[in-house]
């Protein structure tokens, strides 16, 4: 069984064979990784200081170009590239901005595609509705950002969760540095799918 469980802001916790993190921030009581994901180099994604309550010394990082070289082993993805540690596959996903400065496309920033114990679970990274989700298919839950201002609201993240189409779909990126309870209740009233706000 997989359990996928919102620790604040974008920080996420994955549970089922293996302990996985998404841009760990804030944590409070953590558990040990086996795998760590970071999307991008922003301070509300990315801190060493998470990063090192939660790593053991096999634990495996992968991260974008920016957040990877602030580690001495860390794995180093791009948007297209999938890397393999024993049966599950994390596939990276281009995360950007259009018509917005905070977050662009030669960034090289990233969404993340996990496959984990028969499940596909989508992050988003921060990003507004791009083009390229209407590749993004056969996902089981969708963690979709809602806060608007440095990315998609929670009307634009309803439209991408309806091309995505997704079994079921948690908002983040609210209550924390941007965004509200309301934008993630708002985009549970315009999702189509089951929608959990954590």
């Amino acid at each position: 069984m997989v359990e996928v469980k919102r620790l604040g802001h974008a920080s996420f916790r994955i549970d089922g064979s293996k302990t996985i993190y998404i841009d760990p921030w804030k944590l409070s009581n953590p558990v040990k990784a086996d795998i760590i994901l970071i999307s991008h180099s922003h301070f509300d994604h990315f801190s060493k200081e998470d990063v090192n309550k939660i790593k053991k010394d096999d634990t495996v990082i992968i991260a974008a170009r920016d957040a990877a070289k602030e580690f001495e082993v860390a794995k180093e993805l791009v948007p297209g590239q999938k890397i393999e540690i024993g049966k599950i596959v994390v596939e990276a996903v281009p995360a950007y901005n259009i018509g917005k400065e905070f977050h662009k496309k030669e960034s090289g920033w990233l969404g993340f595609i996990i496959n984990i114990d028969g499940k596909r679970i989508y992050y988003a990274g921060d990003t507004d509705c791009t083009p390229e989700m209407e590749k993004i298919k056969s996902i089981d839950i969708a963690l979709m950002p809602v806060s608007g201002t440095y990315l998609m609201t929670a009307e634009e993240a309803a439209k991408a969760v309806k091309k995505i189409n997704p079994k079921k779909a948690i908002p983040y990126h609210y209550g924390d540095v941007v965004g509200t309870l309301d934008d993630a209740v708002r985009f549970k009233e315009l999702c189509s799918c089951d929608v959990e706000i954590q």
